[in-house]
């Protein structure tokens, strides 16, 4: 898959093409949907499908300070992309000035002089231009003039997620933040994950017995509420079940909020300076401060016997 990082990037004898336009924070099921379509599409049509999104978030720069939790940093959602069978991604930087595009500039600029789009695959609810002035009526009828259609397909999945709410990326980062990450991966369709680089942290994991890799993670990153969750710890391509902690560690009256991740059963990591993911599979209890070191123990030995069993019961 081609990754292009503004207009410019894009090849100058780039053809025609299938276009879709999103955010597509976590590339959801929902999202799932129109992407496969849009890929669906170009490949009946022989030309290359095409993903256009933006960085940072627009809500950013329209609303400084409202940048919402993300559920997957730009270069995952180009790997679930990718498996999705998408030939080009193009991050568009959004910034101030691009903020301030007319939809019928943003037509032009985009879909048109760079993209020549053949066809354009958007949800019911696609807005795009200033203000969000332009929307998938609007698309169509200026495609009537530049020779390029439009194709909407309707996202509304939904499950037990949620209480049967349609997914969303809205929905999922909720669901996380409740520590609902097993209604979370239902939208996904995979469990969430975080990622970052683990650094030294307090080292009490390893004087307890359980040694943990203290991830930090990447900004703006969704991190589920505070508690112990079953998932797994990928380092250097090797996936590992973990028992996962989130939390200020109150028990030593701790204030950071941290993820860390014990690999279970395994001895002599060595991860610091790594890049890691973490990935969030259920939910096994919440934040505690026990009144003894030795209850402390008691229940962590429990949380990995507990995180095992619903690791090898999710893989089995």
């Amino acid at each position: 898959m081609q990754r292009w990082r503004g207009l410019e990037d894009i090849p100058q004898d780039w053809g025609r093409s299938v276009v879709t336009i999103g955010s597509y924070d976590g590339v959801h099921r929902g999202h799932q949907l129109i992407i496969g379509r849009a890929v669906e599409r170009a490949r009946e049509l022989g030309i290359p499908s095409v993903v256009v999104t933006f960085d940072p978030h627009p809500s950013e720069v329209v609303r400084p300070g409202t940048h919402p939790p993300l559920l997957a940093p730009h270069h995952r959602r180009a790997e679930l992309m990718e498996d999705l069978g998408v030939d080009a991604l193009l991050i568009l930087p959004f910034t101030a000035e691009f903020s301030k595009l007319s939809p019928a500039d943003f037509v032009v600029k985009v879909l048109v002089d760079k993209l020549h789009a053949r066809l354009v695959v958007e949800g019911p609810n696609f807005r795009f231009g200033h203000k969000a002035a332009g929307n998938v009526a609007f698309l169509a009828e200026t495609g009537e003039t530049y020779d390029f259609g439009v194709e909407v397909i309707d996202l509304y999945v939904s499950g037990d997620a949620g209480g049967g709410e349609p997914f969303s990326s809205t929905l999922t980062r909720r669901l996380i933040a409740e520590g609902e990450v097993t209604g979370a991966a239902e939208i996904l369709g995979r469990p969430h994950q975080v990622e970052g680089v683990v650094v030294h942290g307090a080292k009490r994991g390893r004087e307890l017995g359980y040694p943990t890799a203290n991830v930090e993670t990447l900004p703006h990153s969704a991190i589920p509420a505070d508690g112990v969750y079953a998932g797994w710890l990928t380092a250097d391509g090797e996936r590992m079940p973990a028992a996962v902690s989130v939390g200020t560690n109150p028990q030593f009256d701790g204030v950071a909020r941290t993820v860390e991740a014990y690999a279970i059963d395994r001895l002599g990591l060595d991860l610091y300076g790594m890049h890691v993911a973490v990935e969030f599979l259920a939910y096994v209890r919440g934040q505690e401060k026990f009144d003894s070191i030795d209850s402390l123990l008691v229940a962590i030995a429990a949380d990995v016997k507990r995180s095992k069993e619903l690791i090898e019961a999710y893989e089995a």
